[in-house]
C-alpha cells in the first residue's frame, strides 16, 4: 500500500472517529436538556447516539469525561454574556439594565437546560463541579453591578441582596416564564427596585 493511500485511510478513520465522538456528545447534551443529568445513563446516551456501549467507552471512559465534553460543547453553542464587558459602562444604573437584559436574554435561550442543571447540581457530583463556573460568573456580575454606587451600611447590604436576586435564573423564571413578563419588562422592574432602594426611597 502506498504512503498516500495509507495517509488517506488514516485521515478517513480519524474523521469517522471525530464524527462519532460529536454524535455521542450531542446525544448527551440532548438527554441532559430533556431528562437531566441525573436521569441520563451511559446506556441511554449510547442508544440515543446509535452506537455500542463499547464505542461510547472508547471515547468517554466515564460519566465525568462525558459531562466535561457535553458541557464544553453546550457552552460553545450558547456562550454566556461577557460580564467583564459591563465594567465599560460608567453609570451604575445603565450598567445594571444592560447586564440584566443580556443575562435574561441568555436565560430565555438556555432555560430548559438550566432547569435541569440547577435541579441536578446537588445530585450529580460532576454537574456540581462543572456548574460551579456558572455561580462564579454570577458572583462576578454582582460585584461589577454593585461597584461605583457609593453605598454604605444597610443601604449597600440591601442593594447587594437585590442585585443577587435580580441575577438569579430562578428570578427570571418566576418573573418571565411563570409571571408572563417580557424580558425587558422584567429587567426594568428589577432595575427600578434597585434604583429606589439605592436612593433610599
Amino acid at each position: 500500500m502506498s504512503t498516500e493511500k495509507r495517509t488517506y485511510r488514516m485521515t478517513r478513520r480519524a474523521q469517522a472517529q471525530e464524527a462519532t465522538r460529536l454524535r455521542i456528545t450531542e446525544s448527551a447534551v440532548e438527554l441532559h436538556r430533556t431528562l437531566g443529568p441525573s436521569q441520563t445513563t451511559m446506556a441511554a446516551v449510547a442508544g440515543h447516539a446509535g452506537v455500542q456501549r463499547s464505542t461510547l467507552y472508547r471515547h468517554f471512559p466515564d460519566e465525568t469525561a462525558l459531562f466535561a465534553a457535553c458541557s464544553a460543547h453546550w457552552y460553545s453553542l450558547h456562550p454566556p454574556p461577557d460580564v467583564g464587558r459591563w465594567r465599560e459602562i460608567a453609570d451604575p444604573q445603565e450598567r445594571l439594565v444592560e447586564g440584566v437584559s443580556e443575562l435574561y436574554t441568555w436565560y430565555r435561550e438556555t432555560g430548559t437546560m438550566l432547569d435541569a442543571l440547577i435541579r441536578d447540581q446537588t445530585l450529580v457530583p460532576g454537574v456540581g463541579r462543572r456548574f460551579s463556573a456558572f455561580h462564579e460568573r454570577l458572583e462576578r456580575a454582582h460585584d461589577i453591578l454593585l461597584a461605583g454606587r457609593g453605598l454604605r451600611g444597610r443601604r449597600r447590604a440591601d442593594v447587594s441582596a437585590l442585585l443577587r436576586l435580580a441575577l438569579k435564573f430562578e428570578s427570571w423564571r418566576a418573573l418571565c416564564r411563570e409571571g408572563g413578563l417580557e424580558d425587558r419588562a422584567a429587567t426594568e422592574l428589577m432595575a427600578s427596585i434597585v434604583e429606589s432602594t439605592a436612593a433610599g426611597r
